[in-house]
């Protein structure tokens, strides 16, 4: 994994962009022009988890942010910030929160060893795990509890989505934006969607709708 790794990842550059280049050569030309993706992809940074490959979708139809265990966090300037570029640039009209089982952030937060400054990070999700103790703590089996954590996780993010001012700007100018909670097997390639499926503001607290 020294310099012959990285020597290897320039040329396989090469070769994808001559591949692309010889079933069409106008296709980077194209690209060029711009963008104007349907989605954004909130996904793990876990190097398993590559947004594009697990729906099959081409480089232009995908943007993507990606940070430790999928985390919508309303004080995150670079998430928001991403978040706003999507919804009022690009005009997105899906948004996915997409988890994976497995997930090493998920897996630290349910327990108390410190990593490093990681452990500032995943304060979120264990305030995720103690709103959710008593379901959690029920489950007998470690590995039942650990996917059931890393769902209700997405899910838990999926809703903070919702609440932020970006998102909920959109919806009351009548903007069209679904909001979406998806879980990806690494064992399957399959995601699971968690049908946590939001597209108002309707299933929010009050106190969480804001008001423009």
């Amino acid at each position: 994994m020294g310099i012959d790794f990285y020597k290897k990842i320039l040329e396989n550059n090469k070769a994808w962009s001559n591949t692309k280049l010889a079933e069409d050569p106008e296709y980077f030309k194209r690209l060029a022009q711009g963008q104007q993706p349907p989605l954004l992809w909130i996904g793990c940074s876990d190097s398993r988890v590559p947004a594009n490959e697990i729906i099959g979708a081409q480089p232009g139809e995908v943007f993507v942010h990606r940070n430790i265990a999928n985390m919508v966090i309303h004080s995150d300037m670079n998430m928001l910030s991403v978040l706003d570029y999507a919804v009022n640039v690009l005009k997105v009209r899906h948004v996915i929160v997409c988890g994976h089982y497995g997930c090493g952030g998920v897996k630290a937060a349910m327990g108390n060893q410190s990593i490093g400054i990681i452990d500032n990070w995943i304060r979120h999700i264990k305030d995720v795990y103690r709103q959710n103790r008593v379901y959690l703590d029920s489950i007998v089996s470690e590995n039942d509890r650990f996917d059931s954590f890393v769902e209700i996780n997405v899910k838990d993010q999926v809703r903070d989505l919702a609440k932020t001012s970006i998102v909920q700007a959109a919806w009351s100018s009548g903007q069209e934006l679904y909001l979406h909670g998806w879980v990806y097997g690494l064992d399957t390639g399959v995601v699971k969607d968690l049908e946590v499926n939001l597209y108002n503001n309707n299933d929010l607290d009050r106190v969480d709708r804001l008001e423009f």
